[in-house]
């Protein structure tokens, strides 16, 4: 979404700044916005979209360290997705997420603290497919549940449902990236967008 996005290599580093507002309709950005889904079986967080600054900065490796330990993620963003809003874990709050499921709109997600973002595979831009979904604060891309190399699912996923091949960016390049792992995620019917550990750092 580059009407949310600026990128810019800094050193060694991309920086991604992004307003936190997708390009895609939900319930969150409240009645009057053009974006304004009505959905009725959300139990829709008090917040709406244009009450918050969603607005976040991340400072990411342009070649992600592989070598390392892995690391596991923490509550809050970890990753921007494809349309400037937030990635978080399957956390809500420190407890299940299975708590906060209610409140998830038609594409995994939902506001708190403040920001708008996905805990589920985001279905505005992905769905049982290759799509790119965006980059995690490790500096590996994460896509869709499908392996643009096979077209299928892939079953070579490591824990973090990471494995190398080519993408449809790569030009026939092997490239270490994530997928959403095609696992249901207990009550919701969804798939997480992730739940780590990264492997990048």
């Amino acid at each position: 979404n580059s009407d949310a996005t600026t990128i810019y290599l800094d050193g060694s580093e991309v920086v991604i700044e992004t307003t936190g507002l997708p390009n895609h309709e939900t319930v969150y950005w409240g009645e009057g916005n053009d974006l304004y889904k009505e959905e009725p079986d959300v139990d829709r967080t008090p917040s709406i979209m244009s009450s918050n600054n969603n607005a976040t900065t991340i400072r990411v490796d342009a070649t992600p360290d592989l070598t390392g330990s892995t690391v596991a993620t923490q509550l809050n963003t970890i990753g921007i997705a494809v349309s400037g809003a937030s990635i978080f874990n399957d956390q809500e709050g420190g407890g299940a997420l299975d708590q906060a499921a209610a409140s998830l709109d038609w594409t995994g997600a939902h506001i708190g603290p403040g920001v708008y973002h996905y805990h589920l595979e985001p279905k505005a831009f992905t769905n049982d497919d290759e799509n790119l979904v965006g980059i995690l604060l490790d500096g590996v891309f994460l896509y869709g549940r499908k392996c643009t190399s096979t077209g299928t699912y892939p079953t070579d996923l490591d824990a973090s449902g990471g494995h190398t091949t080519a993408t449809q960016y790569t030009d026939g390049e092997e490239d270490y990236h994530y997928h959403i792992i095609n696992e249901l995620y207990s009550t919701t019917g969804s798939y997480l967008a992730f739940a780590g550990p990264y492997q990048g750092y």
